[in-house]
C-alpha cells in the first residue's frame, strides 16, 4: 500500500527486488550466525550470569527474526485483504530455513479515508488483530473498541495528533483478540493530505510485537536479577571477610609468651585468598597460649564457602580453643570437635591439625581429622610427619583419633596448610612442591621469612579456593 505524504506527490519508488532479497541473505545468515552461538551457550537456569546471556540472545534473534519477516513483506509487498466471505486463506509459508514461528502476519498495513469513512486493510492486520479476513475493516473509531481500556488513551492522543496537527504516529497499545489473547502493536503511520492541505486520508504500518517485548521483559528480569544475586554475593563476602577479620588473629612477627623468659617458638600465618571472586570459604589458623605454659597450633578447613561457612568456621575455632584451654589433648580434642559438627542443625564436612607444644621438652604432640600433616624442615631438608588415624570431621559420628608426638630441635621450621594452594592438583603434588623449597626453608631466619617463602611459590597461582599456611620455627 503505498503511504505518501501528500496527495499530489507521488511515494519513493521502493528498492529493487534483487537488492532486498541481498537484505534478505545477510539477514538470515547474521541469524544463523547468533543462534549458533546461543546453543553453544549452555545453561541449566542456576546462573543469573548465564540466564541474562540466553535472554540476550533470545531477544536478538527475535529482532533478527522480526527484520527477516519486514524484509520478506517488502519484497513479496503486502497480502490483499479477501474480497469474498469464502474459506479462510491458507497463510503464506515460511521460507525453509525461517526459524519455527517467524510469520509474514507480523506486519500489516491500514489506511483510512476520512472523506468517505471507509477503511482498507491488508490481509496482515487481520492476522494480526485476530480477526475474521471475511469482515469489514474497522474505522478508527471503532478500532479503540479492540485495544485494552489502559492503552485507549495512547492510541486517541496518538490519531487526535496525527489528523489535527499532522503529526507523525509511533506508539504502542495491546490489543485483546476475539479468542482472549492479548498481543501489542506498534503503530507508525503519517497523515495524508490533499491538495487544500487538509488531512484526507491516514495510513499505518502496524506490526506485531507481543514476542520481541516478551524477550525484552525477560532481559530485564534476568539483568535485575543477577544485579540482585551480584549485590548479595558482595554483601555475603564483605560479611564473611568481616567475622574472619574478627576471628582469626592478623599476626606480624613473633607470637611472645608471657610467662617464659626466652621466646620458644616464632609464629607466622597467612591467608592466601582465592583468584575467583567466588565467597570466602572455611579456612582458618590460629596459635593460642594455654594455661600451663603449652601453645596451641591449628588450621583447618570448613567444606563450602560464604556466610554460613565462616560462621560455621568461628563457631570450630572457638570450641578448638574452648577445649584447648580446658585441658583436652589433641587427639580427643578432634573427637568432640567430630561430635560437635555431628549435632549441628546443618551437617557439615571438615578437615584439621591440632597440635599442642610443650616448649620445657620440644615436644609436640598432634593429631588429625582428613588433613594434610604438619611438615618438618631440619638441616636443609624437609618431611612430612608420620599421621595418626582420623577421618574428616562430620564424616562418621563414632571417629576416634589418634595422635602422634614429635621431638623438635632449636632451628627447626614446622609448617602447617590447608588445600588450596595449588589448585586443580591433589595433596601429593603441593606436598612435593613444599618439600622442594627446602633449602629456602633453612635458610629462613624468622617464620615470616618462611611465610613469605610459601606467598612467592603460591600466591602467583589462580586458586580456586582459599588456603592458609602458619609457620612455627624454634627458637630455644
Amino acid at each position: 500500500m503505498p503511504s505518501p505524504v501528500s496527495a499530489d506527490r507521488p511515494a519513493a519508488q521502493p528498492p529493487g527486488r534483487g537488492s532486498v532479497e541481498a537484505l534478505i541473505t545477510q539477514a538470515r545468515r547474521l541469524k544463523g550466525d547468533v543462534d549458533a552461538v546461543r546453543r553453544d551457550t549452555r545453561s541449566d537456569g542456576a546462573d543469573p550470569q548465564e540466564r541474562w546471556q540466553r535472554a540476550l540472545y533470545d531477544l536478538a534473534l527475535h529482532q533478527l527474526d522480526d527484520l527477516d519477516t519486514h524484509l520478506a513483506q517488502l519484497r513479496d509487498g503486502p497480502a490483499p485483504a479477501p474480497a469474498e466471505p469464502a474459506a479462510p486463506p491458507a497463510p503464506r509459508p515460511a521460507p525453509a530455513d525461517m526459524p519455527r514461528g517467524s510469520l509474514l502476519s507480523r506486519v500489516g498495513s491500514a489506511e483510512w479515508n476520512l472523506l468517505t469513512d471507509e477503511a482498507d486493510w491488508s490481509g496482515e492486520l487481520y492476522q494480526i488483530l485476530g480477526l475474521d479476513p471475511a469482515g469489514p475493516a474497522l474505522t478508527l473509531d471503532e478500532l479503540p473498541s479492540l485495544v485494552l481500556e489502559d492503552d485507549r488513551p495512547t492510541l486517541t492522543a496518538m490519531v487526535t495528533d496525527c489528523l489535527v496537527d499532522a503529526k507523525p504516529i509511533d506508539g504502542e497499545f495491546r490489543v485483546a483478540r476475539p479468542d482472549g489473547s492479548v498481543r501489542t502493536v506498534h503503530m507508525m503511520g503519517e497523515p495524508v493530505l490533499g491538495a487544500d492541505g487538509g488531512t484526507t486520508s491516514m495510513w499505518a504500518v502496524l506490526r506485531d510485537v507481543s514476542e520481541l517485548r516478551r524477550s525484552q521483559r525477560t532481559v530485564c528480569e534476568t539483568r535485575d536479577s543477577l544485579h540482585h544475586h551480584r549485590r548479595q554475593e558482595q554483601t555475603e563476602h564483605r560479611i564473611a571477610a568481616e567475622l574472619q577479620e574478627a576471628v582469626l588473629p592478623p599476626w606480624r612477627g613473633s607470637l611472645r609468651l608471657p610467662h617464659q623468659g626466652q621466646v620458644a617458638l616464632d609464629l607466622a600465618a597467612h591467608r592466601l585468598t582465592a583468584a575467583t571472586t567466588a565467597p570466602l570459604g572455611g579456612d582458618w589458623y590460629d596459635a593460642l597460649e594455654l594455661s600451663d605454659g603449652q601453645t596451641l597450633l591449628s588450621v583447618g578447613d570448613l567444606t563450602g564457602q560464604g556466610v554460613a561457612v565462616a560462621s560455621g568456621m568461628a563457631m570450630l575455632l572457638g570450641a578448638v580453643r574452648g577445649m584447648a584451654m580446658a585441658g583436652s589433648e589433641p587427639g580427643q580434642l578432634l573427637t568432640l570437635l567430630n561430635q560437635l559438627l555431628d549435632t549441628t542443625v546443618q551437617p557439615a564436612l571438615g578437615s584439621a591439625v591440632c597440635c599442642r607444644y610443650r616448649p620445657e621438652t620440644r615436644t609436640l604432640v598432634w593429631a588429625q581429622a582428613g588433613h594434610p600433616a604438619p611438615l618438618l624442615f631440619r638441616d636443609g631438608t624437609g618431611r612430612m610427619l608420620n599421621t595418626p588415624d582420623g577421618v574428616l570431621l562430620g564424616a562418621s559420628s563414632g571417629a576416634v583419633y589418634g595422635q602422634s608426638a614429635v621431638t623438635l630441635r632449636p632451628g627447626d621450621l614446622l609448617l602447617l596448610h590447608t588445600d588450596g594452594l595449588l589448585s586443580g592438583h591433589g595433596r601429593t603434588a603441593a606436598v612435593d612442591r613444599l618439600l622442594g623449597l627446602a633449602p629456602r626453608f633453612d635458610a629462613a631466619r624468622t617464620a615470616q621469612d618462611g611465610v613469605r617463602t610459601v606467598v612467592e611459590e603460591f600466591g602467583g597461582e589462580g586458586r580456586e579456593d582459599d588456603a592458609c599456611v602458619l609457620v612455627a620455627k624454634v627458637t630455644a
